[in-house]
């Protein structure tokens, strides 16, 4: 599995527009999300599909896909509750 390239976040460019607006994540590059000075969200692509590494609690990142407009917005949701959790 790669890291998704420019060309491979075309697709969740809704995503990405949700994700720039939201206070506490700064994007460092192009689907690379930092929360304070760590590494707090990214992206991969494989023949499967487009997945997120997110790390929502603790210092592991989870990966979870995000193929589907559900998903996509269960991502969302997940990242929101996690930066008013903090």
């Amino acid at each position: 599995m790669r890291h998704a390239t420019p060309d491979d976040l075309v697709e969740l460019e809704n995503l990405l527009a949700s994700l720039r607006a939201l206070d506490g994540l700064v994007e460092k590059k192009p689907g690379t999300f930092y929360r304070r000075s760590r590494a707090f969200l990214h992206f991969h692509a494989d023949p499967a599909g487009l997945y997120a590494d997110v790390r929502l609690e603790g210092d592991d990142f989870e990966r979870r896909p995000v193929h589907t407009r559900g998903q996509r917005n269960g991502l969302l949701r997940d990242v929101r509750a996690a930066l008013v959790g903090s």
